[in-house]
Formats: C-alpha cells, structure tokens, sequence
C-alpha cells in the first residue's frame, strides 16, 4: 500500500475515531455537568449519622491539615471520626492526634491502629475495613472514606449527604482537585482527570442502564446498607482500583452511584517530577487493563492512533491527509480544554494533549514490565500487584 494512501487511512480513522468521542461518549469532556460546586441540593428531612474513616499510612506531613479540615465540617447530624494508622513509622498517628487537640474535637475523632496487614488484602481496603470494624457499634447510616492527603470544605460533608438523600444514591463521589502548580503537574494532571473521566464518565456512571461504575477514591460516601449487600470490603479486598472496584460492586447489586467534580476539597499531595507522576500512572495502569497483553498492546495502539496521529499527520503536505488530522486535532484540542480551564491554566496547555498521551503510553508500558519483574502495584513501600 502506498505511503500516502496508508497516512490517508490512518488520518481517517483517527478522525472517526474523535468524532465517536466527541460527541457519543457520554459528554465525557463536558465538566461543566458534573461540577458539584454549581449544584446545591435540598437538605434531607433528618440529617444520617456518618461515620467518616481515614486510612493513614506515613501521612504525618499532611494529617494534621486533613483531621483539622475534618473537624470544621459543618455537618448538622452525628458525625464521627476515625483515622486508622496502618503501621506509619513517621509519627502519622501523633501528629493526627496533636491535630484532634488543636482543634477541640478529641470528643469525636478516633485514632486506631490497623491490625497487621491480612493475606490477599491490598493496604487501602485492609485500613478502611480495621476502620469500619472499629466504628459498627455506633450503626452509622453513611460511611465517608476520604484520603489522608485531602483537605474539605467545612460543607462538604452535608452537600454530600444532602444529595445522596435526595437522589437516593448509595455511592456518592467527589473527584477533588489535585495540584497543579509544578511544570509536569500542568502538563500531566488535567489530562489525568481527563483520561479518567474517558474511562468512567460521569453521565454514564450515574445511568442505572450503564454498566460503567467509576468512583473518586479521595472521596466516598457510602451508604451502609449497600456496603452490607455486597458483602463488605471483603468482595473487593484485592483491588487495586478500589474506588472503582467499590463503585462497580454496588452497581452491579442494584444500588445507585454518582461521581462528581470539585474546587473545594483538594489533595496536598504535590508531584514535583515527571517521575512521580509516572509512578502514580504505572501503579494501576496495567491493571486497568486487567493484566493483559493484548490489551496492552491494544491501549498502546489506540493512544497512538488517538492522540499522535491527528498532530504527526496535520503537517502532512496532502489534503487528504492533514485536513481530517487537523479536524481530529481540533476536537481533541476542544474536548480537553474544559479540564484544562477548571484547573485554571491557559488554554494554550490544551494543544499539548498528544505529549501528554505520549508519557501516558510510556507509564502504561513500565506498568506491564513492573508488574512481569514483580514489582506492580507499589504504593506506600508495598507491591501489590506481584505477577503469578
């Protein structure tokens, strides 16, 4: 086949390609319409008792801000705390508990050691189960997992409940903002909300008739009764895309999920180099791709097709050929740019997508080969996905 008719092709489908997203995949990149700071919803006749769970693991730089920003919640029903230390040797449950003092709130803020890690557990969901163990006496009709690096809003918690009570949703989810101030946070992390919302978008997440079921780990607010339905952390004690994995599980029970997005809570995790931010996508890359080669070897094709080839051929010198890749590079270029804004950063950033999705494709391969040397999953000093 001829050079240029085979870049024609090529030009074509990467076209089609972004049309189907742009328009059928579930308004994906239009933030707008999951923005949880635009809403506000109706406060419930009674407000639930909510228990929130912390799993802390060497989180001393950030608890205290974390258990400061949990005590200011204006939450007007019974709210509790409880950070569950998993084995931290940096002092975390100290500084949590220095932060409990400072803020008056020792009354209502709980601060456990979870039990040695258990076989076949993965450390997040082990923490979170010690946490709800410690907490089932006092039958709270909500749990509210959110991560020992992000800080809330005072009202977070009952613009939470009050839509999970109107909507009768039983998972409720808040994507909260991440850094973005360094020169890789700006380049990689709104695509990195950008590529998740393309996996799970909201739309489709909150459709009792889609299958897709995503979730925000940093934080979840789930109903109790649908966390017993499923049997528990337990179904999921494996997973290493536990919000999802939770988020999929009640779904596919029958229960009700929503995922939004928010300015108001955000993570104090900073990512200085592009190598932390390839750490954080290895980590569960392949095993978004259930550890397959196939599909690795798929995924690897489709950012190319999708995100190199409209920039690679727009300078081609056939019509043909650069005209369908500028038009493709125009709706990738449009569609990312609502991301890019709400992290408040110039629209000019939104042109440099195909890089972006180059490095992705890069962290997608050293997550396979970290998962063949044995060394998948890690997190926190743990390898969590060993190769069998």
């Amino acid at each position: 086949m001829p050079p240029a008719l085979s870049a024609q092709i090529l030009a074509v489908l990467s076209l089609a390609i972004w049309l189907v997203l742009f328009f059928l995949w579930g308004n994906f990149w239009r933030i707008w319409e999951s923005d949880a700071d635009l809403t506000v919803s109706s406060s419930p006749k009674s407000w639930a008792r909510v228990a929130a769970v912390v799993p802390a693991r060497n989180e001393a730089a950030s608890i205290g801000a974390v258990v400061a920003a949990l005590a200011m919640q204006d939450y007007p029903g019974e709210f509790s705390i409880l950070i569950v230390d998993d084995n931290s040797h940096d002092g975390t449950p100290e500084a949590a508990s220095r932060a409990a003092r400072a803020a008056g709130a020792t009354a209502r803020i709980q601060i456990v050691s979870a039990p040695s890690l258990a076989p076949g557990w993965t450390g997040k969901l082990w923490a979170l189960n010690s946490g709800i163990m410690a907490c089932t006496s006092s039958a709270p009709e909500f749990f509210w997992f959110t991560d020992a690096d992000v800080v809330h809003a005072p009202d977070t918690l009952r613009r939470l409940v009050s839509r999970a009570s109107r909507d009768e949703l039983d998972v409720t989810s808040l994507m909260v903002l991440l850094e973005c101030k360094t020169l890789a946070e700006r380049l990689l992390i709104p695509p990195f909300l950008y590529f998740f919302l393309m996996l799970y978008p909201p739309k489709w997440t909150a459709s009792p008739r889609a299958r897709t079921a995503g979730a925000a780990g940093g934080s979840i607010l789930i109903h109790r009764p649908a966390l017993e339905r499923i049997g528990g952390l337990a179904t999921i004690r494996s997973e290493i895309i536990d919000d999802c994995s939770l988020a999929r599980a009640v779904k596919r029970s029958g229960g009700r999920t929503w995922m939004g997005l928010t300015r108001l809570s955000r993570s104090l995790r900073c990512y200085s180099s592009f190598s932390e931010i390839r750490d954080l996508i290895a980590r569960t890359a392949f095993t978004q791709l259930r550890y397959s080669k196939l599909q690795l070897i798929g995924t690897l094709l489709g950012l190319g097709l999708t995100f190199l080839v409209p920039a690679a051929l727009t300078f081609a010198p056939h019509t043909k050929i650069w005209l369908p890749a500028l038009v493709a590079w125009c709706l990738m270029t449009a569609s990312v740019l609502p991301t890019v804004t709400f992290y408040g950063l110039s629209p000019v950033w939104a042109a440099f997508l195909p890089v972006s999705a180059l490095f992705y494709a890069y962290a997608t391969l050293l997550s396979a080969v970290r998962y063949w040397l044995g060394r998948g999953g890690q997190w926190k000093g743990r390898s969590q996905a060993t190769h069998t």
